[in-house]
């Protein structure tokens, strides 16, 4: 398995939208990636969530993490962590 290394920006992207570092590994490491722009990399992952948002401060059940990485020969360098929160 390759070492999973966080940009600056994934990092505070990670602080502002609700993202844990575990959740963006397990995301990564589950399933099947699919390409996103410029040879990068995209998946997404849906946790139970059933908490406050802190993005708005609403309650929802689920929350999604979508990292947006790029796979290189010895580690896997994560750009960009988007958060989806949802009742469905």
């Amino acid at each position: 398995m390759k070492q999973i290394k966080f940009s600056d920006h994934a990092k505070a992207q990670m602080s502002l939208r609700g993202a844990s570092v575990e959740e963006v590994v397990i995301a990564i490491n589950s399933g099947t990636w699919e390409s996103a722009k410029l040879g990068k990399f995209k998946r997404k992952h849906k946790f139970e969530y059933n908490e406050v948002s802190m993005v708005n401060q609403k309650i929802y059940k689920y929350k999604t993490v979508e990292p947006v990485f790029a796979d290189e020969n010895d580690k896997i360098i994560v750009i960009t962590v988007k958060v989806y929160y949802s009742n469905e």
